[in-house]
């Protein structure tokens, strides 16, 4: 079995909540019959380094020199892959977006060894509208950081792709949500 026949068997088995009524509630503040709760992988042994593993040899070739997003969907995706990286003799740095600037000290909205300059990627657990991932990404930016995509585990499919694009950025899902739900799921 393959790294992502892998993730996808662990996805299905402890992330993916179903119910028959909108039970769950998005960070968007839409309400749900299905939950992706990708920590239940993303703070695992196992799903971290599979993780790592898959987005490293996905970006390798682009060349970045860090990876990052807005805390705490990101942090353990940024820390798998900058690990796998630095394994493969190639290390990305991971970075930290706070949702707002630090209050003290510093003042900072991101954390991590990054410079102007730097080629990065933004990365998320899943994305519903992208509002996390743009936040992250117009930080970024914002910072002189050059953005060369998003990446998402998971995409619902509920309009991050073109909010995304529509702000001018690549985007890189792993998985969409069609290929875990029946149509009568949705």
């Amino acid at each position: 079995m393959n790294y992502k026949d892998r993730l996808e068997t662990l996805i299905k088995e402890r992330a993916l909540k179903i119910a028959d009524k909108p039970i769950f509630k998005l960070s968007s503040g839409k309400m749900s019959t299905y939950y992706m709760d990708l920590r239940t992988i993303t703070l695992d042994p196992e799903g971290g380094y599979i993780i790592g593993n898959i987005i490293y040899e996905m970006i390798k070739d682009k060349n970045p020199d860090a990876i990052g997003g807005l805390t705490l969907g990101a942090d353990p995706i940024s820390y798998a892959t900058a690990l796998v990286s630095y394994l493969n003799k190639n290390p990305i740095k991971p970075f930290v977006v706070r949702k707002e600037p630090k209050g003290h000290g510093t003042g900072k909205q991101i954390e991590g060894n990054v410079k102007e300059g730097d080629n990065v990627f933004i990365v998320e657990d899943v994305v519903t509208t992208a509002g996390s991932s743009l936040k992250a990404a117009k930080v970024a930016k914002e910072a002189g950081l050059n953005v060369l995509g998003i990446i998402a585990i998971v995409d619902r499919e509920e309009g991050g792709e073109e909010n995304i694009k529509e702000e001018g950025f690549n985007f890189y899902p792993l998985f969409k949500i069609s290929q875990f739900l029946n149509k009568q799921d949705v």
